[in-house]
């Protein structure tokens, strides 16, 4: 057989060992990359010479790179590719029957039907990593795959019957995805990706497949306090169960975390390790899920008292001089450098900006300006916009036109004052200056450990 793979990330590498050896394989990619396998008589690859534009995958104009994929038997596609596809071949069936993704081959040969899909604009990786950990704590036997752990491909073949799997699907992931899992779960959603999506409308669309093809027997679960999570879990035909609210967990106006009808007590929220509301959000998806799932909470304190989160998601990395410098370079769109802001109360130091995804900056500058931010040093192709937001709004105590990440934190060293905090929170996308969100991260991490 005859298999094409489109895009080179962590997902079709695991499709690549997955089928494995005994078949022809023509592998392209946007561009050339240093991990590609060996050239061989069985195995062709194709790519672009031409730097590729900044950004976003699935983005470019010469679609070359794609010639010959019609020729193979069977076709596993990067979800961010689907677009450049789109253009490449249209409406051809006798393409489209033979394409598929990863995730639809996971789901379509697990032998398992305990299955926890979670998705959201941010907050999955937490929320999954959460409902993971709590069910081994609880005894099951789980796996966690999708964008966060392995791909999904690399343990299908040991998932068992009774095993848990926990998926944590993107937007790419759920676009033309025609799968749902036993438990859906739909966090907060806000605009994102629009350099991608046409708009808001066919995001969201992408999200309700997590829930479209559930079953009355099925668990949608939602935040009831965003309008984009509720429309979403509305395309389940299955039991819809809201979290942050009864019947599913909740804080307590005394602190306590409960959970259902009566009220049953999990932990209380000052012993949770994890910083800020949005994750005592994400904590009670979390519990709400693994509830439904086993019927138990009782090794949920361990886990939410010990685990202080992922990487660049709100990680301190050091203290010096009565400065605390906190990582959320994972945070790329506004609402996350908002909820960032409102998770400390001490003055801030606060870095942001990147490249543009089309999102609005009103309600970031509006909590800037009335949040106890000493410092904004902004950076990036949104710079300029945030800038002059700012100043309208009264706020001046800025700096631009800093490029590198060691005079970033450089420049945030010379404006915090003991007792503050220096917060990477971007708000924005890392392209231009940074390969992706983990290299702003680890770059703001070694500048860090570099002050003296």
């Amino acid at each position: 057989m005859k298999i094409g793979i489109v895009g080179w990330g962590i997902e079709s590498q695991s499709a690549f060992n997955f089928f494995g050896p005994g078949h022809d394989y023509l592998i392209v990619n946007e561009h050339p990359r240093d991990d590609f396998p060996a050239e061989s008589p069985s195995v062709k690859l194709q790519f672009l010479n031409n730097e590729r534009p900044v950004g976003m995958v699935g983005s470019v104009v010469d679609l070359s790179y794609l010639n010959g994929m019609e020729t193979c038997d069977k076709i596993i596609y990067s979800p961010s590719s689907f677009k450049n596809l789109q253009k490449k071949f249209g409406s051809d069936n006798s393409f489209w029957s033979k394409a598929t993704t990863v995730q639809n081959i996971f789901f379509e040969n697990c032998k398992s039907k305990n299955i926890i899909g979670i998705t959201g604009t941010k907050g999955k990786g937490t929320t999954s990593t959460l409902v993971y950990k709590m069910l081994l704590a609880s005894g099951k036997k789980a796996f966690l795959g999708g964008n966060v752990g392995n791909s999904m491909l690399d343990f299908l073949s040991d998932v068992g019957v009774e095993d848990w799997v926990v998926l944590e699907l993107s937007n790419f992931q759920l676009h033309n995805f025609n799968y749902s899992p036993h438990i859906a779960v739909c966090l907060m959603v806000v605009p994102e990706h629009l350099d991608w999506h046409k708009n808001m409308d066919e995001y969201t669309e992408a999200k309700a497949n997590l829930f479209r093809y559930q079953t009355a027997d099925d668990i949608a679960i939602f935040f009831p306090e965003n309008e984009y999570s509720i429309k979403i879990a509305e395309f389940s035909a299955g039991t819809k169960i809201p979290y942050y609210k009864k019947p599913g967990a909740y804080v307590r106006q005394d602190g306590m975390i409960v959970i259902g009808e009566d009220e049953i007590k999990v932990i209380n929220k000052n012993k949770v390790k994890l910083l800020g509301e949005h994750n005592l959000q994400n904590i009670c998806a979390a519990l709400t899920a693994v509830y439904k799932a086993v019927g138990s909470l009782d090794k949920a304190q361990t886990v939410l008292s010990s685990f202080s989160g992922l990487e660049h998601r709100l990680k301190l990395v050091r203290s010096l001089d009565g400065v605390k410098y906190y990582d959320d370079s994972f945070g790329t769109t506004p609402e996350t450098a908002i909820v960032a802001i409102k998770a400390f109360t001490e003055p801030k130091v606060l870095i942001l900006g990147g490249s543009d995804k089309g999102a609005s900056f009103e309600e970031l500058v509006d909590e800037i300006a009335k949040n106890n931010i000493r410092h904004a040093i902004i950076i990036g192709d949104t710079a300029p916009k945030i800038n002059n937001l700012l100043k309208n709004r009264g706020f001046t105590n800025i700096t631009t036109g800093l490029n590198t990440m060691p005079e970033i934190v450089e420049a945030a060293r010379e404006k915090a004052q003991p007792g503050d905090v220096v917060l990477l929170s971007t708000g924005c996308a890392s392209f231009g200056l940074f390969e992706d969100y983990k290299d702003r991260g680890n770059q703001f991490k070694s500048a860090v450990a570099a002050l003296s």
